[in-house]
């Protein structure tokens, strides 16, 4: 989809519910009543509203990043919104639960919660450092900064490198990732 020609199309509702299974595990994305063009340059309040309207009716909350709660009038918005959603979803696989099930189900504000720093992840978390922050990376509350979905890609592939090697694998973005020291 964020490949799409002759615009990328952005999910805009990635959830556990909206990924299916095949029969090898392969899986599916479904549900895609709210796609749209993943780059929208908003440039009045008018456009940015309806962006934001638009986001409440169709992006499930625990899973609708940062810049959907409160769109900016002046901005500019693109694939790396599924980014967040994603991350969200990879912790929900992880752990069962969006990071922001539970402030959801309290009713407290998930458009703050989403901007505020602090995600924790269980003590008795049986994933890796690594893991941990690929999810946070995911996470990131600017959009500006959040990674595309390539790059996400490629620090995967070199955590996987990593973790079969048994080595020490250089990271897309120059960091260093030991398999040992992630464990």
């Amino acid at each position: 989809m964020h490949d799409s020609d002759p615009e990328p199309l952005a999910h805009r509702d990635l959830k556990p519910h909206n990924v299916l299974l095949t029969k090898d595990m392969r899986p599916v994305i479904m549900d895609l009543g709210s796609a749209a063009p993943a780059r929208v340059n908003v440039r009045t309040h008018a456009e940015a509203q309806h962006l934001q309207d638009t986001a409440a009716e169709r992006c499930s909350m625990p899973y609708r990043p940062p810049e959907l709660f409160q769109v900016n009038s002046k901005c500019e918005v693109d694939e790396r919104t599924d980014v967040w959603s994603l991350g969200c979803l990879l912790h929900a696989l992880c752990f069962f639960k969006s990071p922001y099930d539970e402030v959801f189900e309290r009713g407290d504000s998930v458009a703050l919660a989403v901007q505020s720093p602090g995600l924790r992840f269980p003590s008795d978390s049986p994933y890796s450092t690594d893991v941990h922050n690929l999810i946070l990376w995911m996470l990131t509350p600017e959009l500006a900064v959040r990674p595309h979905l390539q790059q996400i890609m490629d620090r995967l592939k070199d955590m996987v490198e990593a973790a079969t090697s048994g080595g020490v694998a250089a990271a897309s973005n120059g960091t260093v990732h030991s398999a040992a020291a992630s464990t």
